[in-house]
């Protein structure tokens, strides 16, 4: 038996010898290979000398990189636990075997690999970097953070870190500081792609359009198979309303990685803003199912029902109690306790108003007649701008706060704690799940009494907002139980700041043409096909007349071409249509004079749009629909005191447009009259508006100082 055992160890023996001496040439062959970049053939060598020496480690460790290098990290995890078994002392085969996990999204394990390979080597500063960029995909930001400073305390000159950090950094909306991290990463690796495509997300994020352009198309030109670059060009693009050329880079982006969730989620927007609502929604939802909590997903669909014929008011607050269920509840468990706010009844009240759009932006022009005209001995206002872009609409709310904070670069965390800093008594949300929403912050709880309005208007969600601005044709009492929020009346659930000095009100046109023209002032998005078919009916119906269509969507070329071809679709020919794309806003205003009788949009109806056409004169005829965002338009109107301009389906709304268009005499009269109407209506008085407002602020108040909300 001991021979036996003498001759088999003997054998063994002579076969690693013989092993050995084949495999070492063959080893040296794959790394020449590799070194020399013909990756191909170094993986077809690495994979041969494997048959011959499975548990060959360096062949292992690198045919592991290289396929974790090809996105291939199935195969590559394979590969390297292999060779982690083989050599378990082996820091690098540790670090490479978490870049595998990290490509799986299983980030918790690849944090597990890059602290084995750190406990192996405590001064590995590549994998301190990799394991910021788990602790990122895990949204844990200010732990990223620190694994990038320690790694780059070891090496300054490590580009990945600094690139990390610059993501991480915008995951905390600190866009300067991400700047100047992913400028040193270019510094020292100037044709870094990632780098590029993350500093174009902060420059986006900074107003800075034409240098974010330039990164996306430079990350591009270097790694055009790298979806990152892609999607960076595609959200500025979606940005300045070039939205055929973002959905096609988000299309190109999906073609290289087909479960991107950003890609996913991005073209959904561009789908939406082109109209193509359930292709949008199909986009959000495939975002969603690879990852349910995606919190920019969830609003987006949320936004984007809006424009969905006939969905319910039940179907809307579904969605947005999914929003709750994924991302609110998870929030307010970690929040800040009770309020110390000072019960006092008749006191002076601080008013916290939250919003990304105290700029230029049409939500804007709604809520600054409320800002401007409140009792200031009742109430001090502090703004919290959660924006990049200033402008000089933006002077003008500085100038109606008594305190102003530029959170725009703040995070949820410091925000909320700056709210509770600041004592607000009531803090109104002006954005709902609209784009640069802080409802994080709303989650967190931190005033007594919070509140939305004018924004979106539609409604949160979140039972820690309690109370939900609107009127009674805009939310019927019969469904106001399906809302997260206590619904208050106001005369109408908008209003609108007056008109610029210096803007001419026209007679009307028809007057002088021979014909009538109908006007469509709304975003081309809320054009929906079922809108298409009713205007053109109206045009078929009234001869001569023409059909205006303005929005800044327009300047994009196929964005015309595309609503022109739904147009021909319905048999109305393209020379009855005339389309206008972005202008001045006094420009944008006279262009209502060139307008008879404007039509708004549905199922999504106008807001700012139809009380614009009103000031200007212009009668607007809406159809009131059963969802929130299709009772806009009767809301308004009814508020106004035109009710008769109100439709309750598509055969009323042709009869009131081209009935309307048949006495030019009575157009001409109401256009001359309803400058005055509107203002005598408290709804479209910015001053007496302003006072239902300040009488709403003061009832919640005494209602949460009797032990109510």
């Amino acid at each position: 038996m001991g021979n036996s055992v003498g001759q088999r160890a003997f054998q063994n023996a002579r076969l690693q010898k013989r092993q050995k001496a084949e495999v070492l040439p063959l080893l040296g062959h794959a790394l020449q290979l590799h070194k020399m970049g013909l990756l191909p053939e170094a993986q077809t060598a690495y994979r041969q000398l494997l048959q011959l020496a499975p548990n060959q480690f360096i062949a292992l460790h690198m045919l592991g990189t290289l396929e974790s290098d090809a996105k291939n990290y199935q195969q590559a995890e394979i590969l390297l636990n292999r060779a982690v078994a083989v050599d378990p002392r082996s820091a690098e085969a540790h670090m490479s075997l978490g870049v595998a996990r990290n490509g799986l999204r299983r980030h918790d394990e690849a944090r597990e690999s890059y602290r084995k390979a750190l406990a192996l080597r405590p001064n590995y500063a590549l994998a301190l970097s990799n394991l910021g960029n788990a602790s990122v995909a895990l949204d844990l930001v200010q732990e990223a953070l620190e694994s990038y400073d320690k790694a780059l305390a070891i090496n300054a000159n490590l580009a990945e870190a600094h690139n990390g950090r610059g993501w991480a950094l915008c995951r905390q909306r600190n866009y300067d500081e991400a700047v100047a991290s992913l400028n040193r990463a270019l510094s020292i690796k100037p044709d870094y792609a990632s780098a590029l495509a993350n500093r174009a997300i902060a420059l986006r994020e900074l107003q800075r359009f034409d240098e974010a352009l330039a990164d996306g198309d430079r990350a591009i030109a270097l790694a055009p198979d790298d979806a990152n670059g892609w999607l960076a060009r595609a959200g500025v693009l979606l940005q300045i309303q070039q939205i055929a050329q973002a959905s096609h880079d988000c299309e190109k982006a999906l073609a290289i990685a087909p479960n991107s969730i950003q890609a996913h989620s991005v073209l959904g927007l561009c789908l939406a803003g082109l109209g193509r609502v359930e292709e949008a929604l199909a986009s959000f939802d495939r975002a969603l199912d690879i990852q349910p909590d995606l919190q920019s997903a969830i609003s987006n669909k949320i936004f984007t029902l809006d424009f969905v014929p006939n969905a319910s008011v039940e179907q809307h607050q579904q969605a947005r109690r999914v929003w709750w269920e994924q991302i609110g509840a998870k929030i307010a468990s970690e929040a800040a306790g009770p309020h110390d706010n000072g019960r006092d009844l008749d006191r002076r009240l601080v008013l916290g108003y939250v919003s990304s759009d105290f700029n230029a932006h049409s939500a804007a022009f709604v809520f600054k007649p409320v800002l401007q005209h409140h009792d200031r001995a009742q109430f001090e206002i502090v703004c919290y701008s959660c924006s990049s872009k200033v402008d000089a609409t933006t002077g003008e709310f500085q100038g109606f706060a008594d305190r102003w904070r530029d959170a725009s670069q703040w995070t949820d965390d410091r925000l909320a704690a700056q709210i509770r800093a600041d004592g607000v008594d009531i803090l109104i949300d002006l954005s709902g799940h609209t784009r640069g929403n802080r409802l994080g912050v709303f989650a967190r709880k931190p005033a007594p009494i919070q509140v939305h309005g004018w924004g979106h208007g539609t409604g949160t969600g979140l039972p820690t907002i309690d109370y939900l601005f609107s009127d009674p044709v805009a939310i019927p009492f019969a469904v106001r139980h399906l809302f997260a929020e206590t619904v208050v009346d106001l005369p109408c659930f908008v209003t609108l700041a007056p008109l610029p000095a210096g803007i001419a009100r026209a007679e009307a046109p028809a007057l002088s043409n021979g014909f009538v023209t109908f006007g469509v002032f709304n975003r081309i998005s809320k054009i929906s096909d079922e809108a298409v078919e009713v205007w053109s009916r109206i045009l078929e119906r009234v001869p001569g007349s023409r059909l205006l269509i303005k929005d800044v969507a327009l300047d994009d070329q196929l964005v015309r071409d595309n609503l022109l071809a739904r147009f021909a679709a319905c048999r109305l020919p393209a020379e009855r249509v005339d389309l206008l794309g972005a202008t001045l806003r006094s420009e944008h205003l006279a262009s209502f004079n060139r307008v008879d009788i404007a039509l708004d949009t549905f199922p999504q109806n106008g807001g700012v749009s139809t009380l614009e056409a009103l000031q200007m004169g212009v009668p607007v005829v809406a159809k009131l629909g059963t969802s929130l965002p299709s009772r806009a338009g009767g809301a308004i109107l009814t508020a106004l005191g035109l009710p008769n301009w109100v439709a309750d389906g598509n055969e009323a709304y042709i009869e009131i447009a081209a009935s309307g268009a048949a006495q030019i005499g009575d157009l001409d009269k109401l256009r001359r009259e309803l400058p005055g109407q509107i203002d005598a209506a408290a709804a479209g008085n910015p001053a007496s508006y302003a006072r239902a407002v300040d009488e709403a602020y003061r009832a919640m108040w005494k209602s949460y100082c009797n032990g109510g909300v």
